[in-house]
């Protein structure tokens, strides 16, 4: 089993961070592994740090259009059902 701990974060830290997920059920250790990459990779390779970040925010665009798709759909089965 990995180790794992516990970290105390202000609610609009959390929030932030929130903000940067990929994918509905990504954890909070992948999340927070991602940005560490993004800044690891900014002072060695701006250029790839930059890539990475378009990456990750076309992955969050997708996921954003998704969620709205989802919720379209439960709305429609509702009001059939109503």
């Amino acid at each position: 089993m990995a180790n794992i701990t516990t970290i105390k974060l202000q609610v609009p830290t959390k929030k932030r961070i929130e903000k940067l997920r990929s994918y509905k059920r990504e954890s909070y250790d992948e999340m927070l592994q991602k940005i560490l990459e993004v800044l690891n990779l900014i002072r060695s390779d701006p250029d790839k740090a930059r890539s990475k970040l378009i990456h990750i925010d076309r992955q969050k665009h997708a996921l954003d259009a998704q969620q709205i798709k989802e919720k379209r759909e439960e709305r429609k089965q509702n009001s059939q059902t109503n």
